[in-house]
């Protein structure tokens, strides 16, 4: 058996809830009524950013009321750390994209470094459009591109570290149901 460390429950029980799960699936609904409007004829495919963004992409696609394709790609600057650091393709993408919409989901848009290579990526692949749907958007000035645009989003955080509904503390708590900020950080 391997014990899961007191910092991990202690973290959890400590956290400041700044959004609970009806507050969630409520903006995950007004994401979804958006890009139905928006994207509903442009057949996409839909990148989930693993693994922050497979519980939200789960949800999301299920309220999208038109044909897509899903797939997934993991590239990430954390590496179940609180401190980000250079970009780690981890599953490229795969699909075709060329003369394609592309519709990214990922769980936070914190910095943007990993929003910006995967959208770079996804356009240097010939994607007639490209568009991001993030669950949270952290406001804060130290963005690396704050040009990007950030099509669709569901909720907006102070700048504190954040977990649940997908994102992480040192790997652990993508399963917890709100969005749950840690004590001191």
């Amino acid at each position: 058996m391997h014990p899961v460390p007191n910092e991990i429950t202690q973290v959890y029980a400590q956290a400041d809830e700044l959004y609970s799960a009806a507050d969630v699936s409520a903006a995950i609904d007004r994401m979804a009524e958006a890009i139905n409007s928006t994207m509903g004829d442009r057949n996409p495919v839909v990148y989930s950013v693993m693994n922050g963004a497979l519980v939200l992409t789960g949800h999301l696609v299920t309220r999208l009321t038109f044909p897509l394709e899903i797939s997934y790609l993991h590239a990430t600057r954390y590496r179940n750390e609180t401190h980000g650091s250079s970009l780690d393709w981890r599953a490229f993408p795969m699909q075709d994209v060329k003369d394609r919409s592309v519709l990214i989901v990922d769980d936070i848009y914190d910095e943007g470094g990993t929003l910006a290579a995967i959208v770079d990526h996804c356009h240097a692949a010939g994607a007639e459009e490209v568009r991001v749907a993030v669950l949270i958007n952290k406001i804060h000035d130290r963005k690396v591109r704050p040009d990007m645009a950030i099509d669709y989003i569901g909720l907006e955080c102070v700048d504190r570290y954040v977990f649940g509904f997908g994102m992480d503390y040192k790997g652990y708590w993508r399963n917890a149901p709100g969005i749950y900020a840690v004590k001191g950080m």
